[in-house]
């Protein structure tokens, strides 16, 4: 699904720092609805820090993040968290079973989830609701990852990294998940990802920051192909 370039997240001069060292420099960006955005650049360049302060994990120290034009932080940290759900790097799953696993963040909100109909949505047969989920390949607890966050049926998916620890197979398997979900549902994605031919395959829209500023922000056609191109070739040959 493609949208008519409203934004659903917009990021605006936002600042954070940590024991004295400033990681985001003033970064403004944003994710049009129903899109996938990636956000790419260098190792140190903030990008994971930024995912996390869109969700409220970090407070800024100073800018603002709007979630359809309304400020993050005057919304309860929690209801953000739903209604913006994440997945991380490498998988961390809770509970004796992937239906407990599942459920986890939909129980903290008193919300129950149809678990056979998230697993199908994940890639994964019905049949693992009942499997001890410490059992699973790092690929498969990805994917049990993902249906923890869409069993909260969130508007946004922040995913950092999802397809690191995983092989070429894995990745491609992720990779057509994700650009599934976008399809189906519709669901805005921000990315974060360093592999750039994974932003070609999976992406619409590419933003880049280096050392924790915003160096620009494109269609992936103009980053690949038109006025974003010597960016993207600065940052393969790590220039930026």
């Amino acid at each position: 699904m493609r949208s008519s370039m409203r934004l659903k997240i917009r990021v605006s001069d936002l600042w954070y720092a940590a024991g004295g060292v400033e990681i985001l420099k003033g970064v403004s960006a944003g994710a049009p609805e129903g899109e996938i955005t990636s956000i790419v650049g260098p190792s140190g360049a903030g990008k994971s820090t930024l995912l996390r302060a869109i969700n409220r994990l970090v407070e800024p120290t100073a800018g603002e993040v709007y979630l359809d034009g309304e400020p993050t932080s005057e919304m309860d940290s929690l209801v953000l968290r739903r209604r913006v759900g994440m997945v991380f790097q490498l998988p961390t799953l809770f509970g004796t079973s992937v239906e407990d696993a599942i459920l986890y963040g939909a129980r903290l909100f008193g919300r129950d989830a149809d678990v056979g109909r998230l697993l199908e949505m994940s890639g994964l047969d019905a049949s693992y609701k009942d499997r001890d989920p410490q059992t699973l390949s790092v690929g498969q607890q990805q994917r049990v990852s993902i249906a923890r966050a869409l069993a909260l049926e969130p508007e946004v998916l922040l995913m950092d990294e999802p397809t690191s620890a995983l092989d070429e197979a894995g990745r491609r398997r992720v990779e057509e998940l994700i650009r599934g979900l976008n399809d189906r549902l519709g669901l805005t994605i921000v990315l974060v990802s360093h592999n750039l031919d994974q932003i070609e395959r999976v992406a619409d829209r590419v933003v880049l920051l280096a050392a924790g500023r915003s160096e620009g922000e494109w269609s992936k056609e103009e980053f690949f192909f038109g006025e974003g191109r010597e960016q993207a070739e600065r940052f393969v040959s790590g220039r930026l």
